[in-house]
């Protein structure tokens, strides 16, 4: 079949030496849904027979684009497995969009896949790593911090060893510093922090997208580092129903159940249901401590979404979590009963919730031209205790503070509470044809913080008025924004996204953010991109050093802390080519991240505080991360990934440049996966290298006065091993596997263990595995 497509009236007739490519989607006719992965190319009909043939394929959603030769019209063939072919002539001016609705053809029997598309993008400006939903099963995955075991960009760490919280490093620098997204709106942010990679389930997530650099402006002001955005399961695209159930032999266990429901072609919903439960103590390195917090968790979300088949797409989402967790010492119960108390022990209880709105509207007549308006909200409430117990020692005054009693009874508090609203409206649109795109929009953040922070100390000198400043925190932010972001894509090579934004912070005055993202296409499979930005976020100085809470430090907080502002500056180059007959990827990054000011927390200066503050005038803090990485399939089924990772990340402490805390400067990582025909048999290894990171232990003897040279204790260097093999029938998936192989542990997690209530006490110097060998299993069940 031949279809002719008319071109809007009023568009250039002569051609221009940078022609605009042609976009659109294929759809199943009847039903409207995306058809990924269908082959779109134009006919040859040149009068060079030997003239190269131009190819796409459609992404997941079903767009497509396509550069298109310059000839008077063209015709397009589109095809896609199961499907009739259709062929489109094309005029070649204007700059249509192509909706191509492709009718079902004979039904096909079984179906090999013999190629996956790569985990880096070749499209987008900015660079982009996909882990895929078939990424996410190759290790335990029940929450987001276990989504990034069998990925090199984004470390995963333990904050410390009695909360058994993680947090990512992207780049080098903590995860404060890069934007986590849900579906691409800014999510746990804020004193949602420290326990926040546990409130996404595993299950629920259909991809994770890594974006180095600072991104785009649309998101926000906050990414400096880099952007994490999570693809929750989408109402009319998800499996009918999952569920997946795991079990580990330190006694947790994880349920969930994803359940979808397309009620009309208009209307689909989906519930997403989770529960983790841990009630077994275990204290494998015998040192008294619990190695993970006993902890109960219930997480749901539902989604509605309507597609009104004429350009109105809306969708509504709302989310409830309650967690509790206990640690600390074997012998610690939170019965309020004596005896009890006098272990140490910690406590922590969480309630949030979360809901969103975002409704679009795309012009029929204009499929490039959009308007849209997201909303969201976040209540998010928690308390915890720390250090339980009778106090045993006499503390000696610092000369540099007040002196202070302490109470017979010493028990640390942190509360807090947030409450969080964004609004953004976006309009998009084309200048001319679409090889010019600009988004602009307006934007409104409010955000209520309170916190309590108290750990029982009086100073003499202190009034109760004083006293109360020192252990409350509160500020409310109300920020409105405008920003515009300009594309320019020609029919070749060269991509350019720039971006600017300018806010209005209630207490920090106007703030303005540039941002620009350059892809250029040195040759049909060599891609490189240069990206440069500016990050603007305010600090949360308790929550976002957390794992201090777990140690004797006191808090010393600045009075005046700035907003934290960064540069950052990288590129990446990325080759594509054909290894032993199949498809591999090399690609290597540099990112240069230079802080203007940071809220710096100090663990050297002094063994018995955390000293918090503004970058000291004349000091640096700047990250640099070098990455090299190469994906190759060397043979049918196994899949290699290797890759080697050098970071340098330094602060001034104390007006000297130091090593920041914990971070390695090597790391190494090697992924091997195998898959047998049809996906029956599946076997992940993973080894993750880890060289010296730098230590600041509550004990540490600082010889050092201002200025001086310093250096800190060294870790060791040491590796883990991980392994799984999953078994797939119809509708079911068992798998399991092997966390830790070696059972490498560090041998002193928790430094002052045997006096819990001494100077000594720290359980947040971390580098290493806490538990051992850890193994578990599970089991996966879907109707499609």
């Amino acid at each position: 079949m031949v279809a002719l497509v008319s071109l809007r009236p009023g568009a250039a007739a002569a051609q221009s030496s940078a022609i605009a490519p042609v976009r659109g989607e294929v759809t199943e006719a009847g039903k409207g849904t995306p058809l990924p992965g269908a082959v779109l190319r134009w006919l040859n009909d040149a009068p060079d027979a030997n003239a190269p043939v131009i190819t796409t394929n459609s992404d997941e959603a079903g767009r497509f684009t396509l550069v298109r030769p310059a000839r008077a019209a063209s015709r397009l063939v589109v095809q896609a497995l199961g499907y009739r072919p259709d062929t489109l002539v094309v005029a070649a001016t204007g700059a249509p969009y192509l909706r191509v609705a492709l009718r079902a053809g004979q039904e096909l029997g079984e179906v090999v896949v013999t190629a996956r598309g790569p985990a880096y993008s070749a499209l987008t400006p900015a660079n982009v790593q996909v882990i895929s939903s078939r990424d996410l099963t190759k290790s335990a995955c029940c929450n987001l911090a276990e989504s990034f075991e069998t990925n090199a960009s984004v470390e995963v760490t333990t904050s410390d060893a009695v909360s058994g919280a993680k947090q990512i490093q992207l780049l080098g620098l903590d995860g404060s510093y890069s934007l986590l997204t849900v579906d691409n709106q800014p999510a746990l942010r804020g004193l949602a922090a420290p326990y926040r990679l546990g409130y996404l389930a595993g299950p629920w997530i259909e991809s994770i997208e890594i974006i180095k650099g600072t991104g785009s402006v649309v998101n926000g002001y906050e990414a400096i580092s880099g952007q994490v955005n999570v693809k929750l399961k989408e109402p009319d695209k998800t499996d009918q129903l999952l569920f997946n159930m795991y079990g580990n032999d330190l006694g947790k266990f994880d349920v969930n159940l994803n359940a979808s429901a397309r009620i009309n072609p208009k209307w689909s919903t989906v519930l997403l249901l989770h529960t983790d439960y841990l009630g077994n103590r275990v204290d494998r390195n015998n040192d008294q401590f619990l190695d993970l917090p006993l902890a109960t968790q219930f997480n749901a979300f539902n989604k509605w979404k309507y597609l009104s088949g004429r350009g109105l797409v809306s969708e509504v989402g709302l989310g409830a979590l309650r967690e509790t967790r206990q640690g600390g010492q074997l012998g610690f119960r939170d019965t309020g009963d004596a005896a009890f108390r006098q272990h140490y022990g910690t406590t922590q209880a969480t309630t949030r919730y979360t809901g969103y709105a975002k409704t679009s509207y795309t012009w029929p007549s204009r499929p490039f031209q959009s308007l849209g308006l997201l909303l969201s909200g976040t209540d998010h409430d928690f308390t915890s205790r720390y250090s339980y117990g009778y106090q045993t020692y006499h503390v000696d005054p610092d000369p540099t503070r007040p002196p202070y009693l302490v109470s017979n009874r010493t028990s640390r508090r942190y509360d807090g509470s947030q409450r969080t609203g964004l609004a953004t409206l976006l309009f998009q649109s084309a200048l001319g044809n679409t090889a010019h795109v600009y988004r602009t929009g307006l934007s409104f953040l409010y955000d209520d913080y309170k916190e309590l922070l108290s750990d029982g100390r009086t100073y003499l000198t202190e009034t109760p008025a004083e006293a109360y400043a020192r252990e409350h925190r509160a500020r409310r932010e109300l920020v409105p924004g405008a920003f515009a972001e300009y594309t320019y894509q020609n029919s070749r090579n060269l991509t350019v996204v720039a971006g600017l934004r300018t806010d209005r912070h209630n207490l920090y005055g106007w703030q303005v953010t540039p941002r620009l993202n350059l892809k250029y296409d040195v040759a049909k499979n060599t891609v490189l991109r240069l990206a440069a930005g500016r990050g603007f976020r305010v600090a949360n100085p308790i929550a976002d050093n957390a794992a201090m809470l777990a140690s004797a430090r006191e808090f010393v907080i600045g009075p005046n802390l700035r907003p934290e502002k960064a540069w950052n500056v990288g590129g990446s180059a990325t080759q594509y080519f054909t290894a032993l007959g199949r498809p591999a990827t090399f690609i290597t990054d540099y990112y240069h991240t230079d802080f203007q000011n940071q809220v710096v927390a100090d663990m050297y200066t002094s063994p018995s505080l955390i000293e918090i503050n503004n970058l000291v005038p004349g000091g640096r803090s700047f990250s640099r991360s070098l990455q090299a990485e190469l994906q190759i399939e060397p043979l049918k089924g196994l899949q290699v990934k290797g890759a080697y990772k050098y970071l340098a990340v330094r602060t001034t402490y104390d007006n000297i440049l130091l090593p920041k805390p914990l971070t390695p400067a090597h790391r190494a990582f090697l992924n091997l996966g195998y898959a047998s025909a049809f996906d029956k048999w599946r076997g992940d290894f993973t080894v993750q290298w880890f060289g010296q990171r730098p230590l600041a232990h509550v004990s540490s003897a600082h010889a050092h006065g201002s200025g001086q040279e310093y250096t800190p204790e060294m870790a060791p260097r040491y590796a883990a091993l991980n392994a799984q093999v999953t078994r797939a029938f119809k509708r079911l998936e068992l798998y399991a596997g092997v966390e830790n192989l070696t059972n490498y542990r560090q041998p002193n997690p928790i430094e002052g263990a045997a006096t819990p209530f001494g100077p000594t006490f720290d359980a947040a110097m971390v580098w290493g595995p806490v538990f051992g060998r850890l193994t578990y299993g599970g089991l996966r069940y879907r109707i499609e």
